[in-house]
Order: structure tokens, then sequence, then C-alpha cells
């Protein structure tokens, strides 16, 4: 496709319901697809570079870009503030990028707010609250008080599933990944992200004059 306009694509879902590995896959699969770049008040841990996986600001900084508007979202998370920022995602727009968000419910409003149509709002779901709970202790990283914590986060994160307009069921990855496939396919066909189409229309219709 000609002169597309880009997707603001958000995948949300309580932490071990999958978001992470399908947009991994997303983004190896396809190489229009880019994960959103935040800005974040938490210093650069081992490995991390600013640009790369972060924009790392001074609380300065990020009071200034509150100040002046230029976030599209920011919360805070963990004592410390993330937001994503406007221009590079209006930019991506305009490029016909697609962007991808890793945000919970709140950041989703906000982003609708922003861009309204232009975002792609998908929340994946668990296909139990027990499948849940075996996928977190299954990473044999997270102490008992933290996967009680996810459990009751999970639960009112659920509880926000009806804002969103796609909601799919993560109880077989391959499957699952397909469906977010589809959904991205046809969002890239409607007609307001294809900004060639009045063109073409009026050539097919418009004749000279007999």
């Amino acid at each position: 496709m000609k002169n597309r306009r880009g997707l603001l694509i958000v995948l949300s879902s309580p932490s071990g319901a999958g978001k992470s590995s399908i947009s991994r896959q997303l983004m190896a699969d396809d190489s229009n697809i880019t994960m959103s770049i935040s800005a974040t008040t938490r210093a650069p841990r081992p490995g991390e570079v600013d640009g790369v996986h972060y924009h790392f600001l001074s609380d300065a900084e990020f009071d200034r870009m509150i100040e002046e508007d230029e976030f599209a979202e920011w919360a805070y998370v963990f004592d410390h503030r993330y937001g994503s920022p406007k221009e590079p995602i209006k930019e991506a727009l305009r490029q016909g990028k697609d962007i991808l968000f890793d945000i919970d419910w709140q950041g989703t409003q906000a982003l609708v707010y922003a861009f309204g149509h232009e975002l792609v709002p998908i929340f994946i779901l668990p296909p139990s609250m027990d499948e849940l709970e075996k996928r977190l202790r299954g990473r044999n990283t997270d102490s008992e008080a933290v996967i009680t914590g996810r459990m009751h986060r999970a639960e009112r994160e659920i509880g926000h599933w009806f804002s969103y307009d796609y909601v799919l069921v993560n109880d077989d990855f391959d499957q699952c990944l397909s469906e977010v496939k589809q959904i991205i396919q046809a969002e890239r066909l409607k007609k307001i992200r294809r900004p060639d189409l009045p063109r073409l229309v009026r050539q097919l219709v418009e004749r000279p004059n007999e």
C-alpha cells in the first residue's frame, strides 16, 4: 500500500498473559512494526542505551515536558515516571510506520484522547487465573509476595477489558499471535489510513467531456 498512515498498536494484559512475547514476535516478523521508546526518570540499567531502550531524563526535564504538553501519556511506575513523547509518534504516523505500545489501561485511555482513531487497542486475556499464576511461578524470578501482588493487580486490569476494541484469549501462543496479525492487517486496510483512495476514486469516476 502506498502512502498509508501508520498505526498505534496497544497491547495490554496482566503480567504473565503473554503480551511481551507477542510483541517481540510481531517485531521479528514485521519490520514495519517498532516499539515505542518511552521517556523515563529512572537511571539506565546495565546494557541500556539512551535513545534505544529509553529516553533517560532528569526530573526537571520530565517536568518541563509535562508543562509543555509534550507527552501523549505518562504515569508513575514503581516510584519513577514513564511517558510517551508525542512528536516521534506523530512523525511515525506520517511515515506510515506502526508503533507498538506496552502500556496499561490508564495509558491507553490517554492515547485514545490524544490520537483517537489512530489507535488500535488490543487486550490479551489469560485462559484462566490458575494458568496465569502457573506462568508467573514458572518464571522462577519473583518472590511469593510479588506473585501475590501481580495476581491482585491482574484482577484489576482484567476489569478494564471492555475499554479495548479487541479482546483475545492467549490459550495458544501461535493462534493468539496470528489473531493479532490479522487485526493489524485489517486495520492497515481501513480507508481512514489510505489517503491515496480519494484520488484513485476520482480517477475511476471522472471521464473526459465528450
